[in-house]
């Protein structure tokens, strides 16, 4: 059958990195509860199954539907983007071009850092609040289970996810560059979710020792302190910690900034300081950059083009789409053999009814016993016709659309 006509029900949306800055993705960011209230009233509007990843870079859309401008409104009403900024720097694509975007984002070869090891954790924790909020249909779950699949041969077949291709990677790398060296500097992190773990394993990994941390809930802070061999402090002391800090990367999950200009007042201003916001929205006020000695740097200055393992990743881009070709057509086989299913059903129903009719007609012939075998034996018969369509729809999947109308037509059935 063709793709075009079994994929003509997808349709994504969204905004990125490759067309809008941090602060215009900051207005489509979506918290959790934003993301759930998203899904629930899609599937009031009668879409059947939905994905929505939201990160740092990007907040997208992959629904069964093919209604974009409902996707739009639905996006508008939980984000604080308007339709203007939507239209000037999102994008909207159908069918076979909307599914394949998704396997691309799962594997990272639309992500900032190419290859990016965290979008594949990003792509299922969507599909886990989707299924919370039963908006993953069948095929939703179908397709999530070839995207899994795509992104392990992506990892086992190819070198794609060579090196530490994270954003938090690039982020402490970007800071040794503009300080020479991580030795001997003080290090503060704000944050200790998973992007917080992340960058504090690199900056270990890239020479940090004094490293403190600094999380809303203590206990988290700790985890890290007891993994790491590092410090914490408490968000009291934030300006304090601010003060005695080189270097300070945040990365939480505020919906606002926890840095503003004010939280600088006791520093030193004939000491340099590196900011970097790992956060979208920013927890870094942009205000802050006015002070002299202070700079600043978010999402939109980080890049991998200078990691030494970016031109072998990227080498393996060719290997990585021929795998998403693969899977990609194995799951359009599966969606061309769901669409006989109906007609399958329809025709056994029909037979069964024959089967039934006739039966009924000689029932007060026979007794007990042979009515049990007569019965046992019409069912078989039944069964075995059927298995046959069913085969011969299989042995003609680039004609199933044709074959199931001859068959509808043949038997006078009208699937549901």
């Amino acid at each position: 059958m063709d793709k075009s006509i079994l994929l003509e029900k997808f349709t994504a949306i969204g905004i990125n990195h490759q067309q809008a800055d941090v602060k215009t993705r900051e207005c489509f960011s979506l918290s959790t509860d934003d993301q759930k209230n998203l899904l629930i009233d899609a599937g009031k509007q009668g879409i059947p199954g939905m994905l929505v990843i939201t990160t740092c870079n990007r907040t997208e859309i992959l629904a069964r539907t093919s209604d974009a401008e409902l996707l739009s409104i639905l996006l508008i009403k939980h984000s604080r983007g308007s339709m203007e900024e939507f239209r000037n720097y999102g994008f909207i694509k159908h069918g076979e071009a909307a599914v394949r975007h998704f396997y691309r984002v799962a594997v990272g070869l639309e992500a900032q850092i190419l290859g990016d090891l965290q979008i594949i954790k990003q792509v299922k924790e969507a599909y886990k609040v989707s299924t919370d909020c039963n908006m993953a249909d069948s095929v939703i779950h179908r397709l999530m289970q070839s995207i899994s699949r795509t992104h392990k041969r992506s990892r086992n077949e190819t070198n794609l996810g060579m090196g530490a291709a994270t954003t938090a990677y690039a982020a402490v790398q970007l800071a040794k560059q503009c300080m020479q060296s991580l030795t001997g500097k003080k290090v503060l992190l704000v944050g200790a979710g998973k992007i917080g773990k992340v960058t504090c394993k690199n900056l270990i990994s890239l020479g940090a020792s004094d490293v403190t941390v600094i999380n809303r809930s203590f206990e988290k802070a700790e985890k890290l302190v007891d993994k790491f061999d590092i410090k914490s402090a408490v968000i009291e002391n934030l300006d304090v910690e601010a003060a005695k800090a080189d270097l300070i990367i945040v990365a939480t999950g505020a919906q606002k900034p926890i840095l503003y200009k004010q939280n600088f007042e006791i520093s030193d201003p004939n000491t340099r300081k590196i900011l970097i916001d790992l956060s979208v929205p920013r927890n870094i006020a942009p205000e802050v950059e006015e002070l002299p000695f202070i700079d600043l740097i978010n999402m939109d200055m980080l890049s991998d083009k200078l990691d030494e393992t970016f031109s072998q990743r990227k080498a393996n881009i060719p290997l990585v789409e021929n795998i998403i070709t693969d899977e990609f057509e194995q799951f359009c086989q599966w969606l061309s053999e769901l669409n006989v299913v109906p007609t399958i059903r329809a025709l056994n129903d029909k037979f069964d009814e024959i089967r039934k009719t006739e039966l009924e007609r000689f029932r007060h012939k026979m007794d007990e016993q042979s009515l049990a075998y007569v019965e046992q034996l019409t069912r078989r018969i039944v069964n075995k016709i059927v298995a046959h369509s069913i085969d011969h729809l299989k042995e003609n999947k680039d004609r199933n659309e044709e074959v199931t109308r001859v068959i509808q037509d043949m038997y006078k059935i009208s699937p549901d």
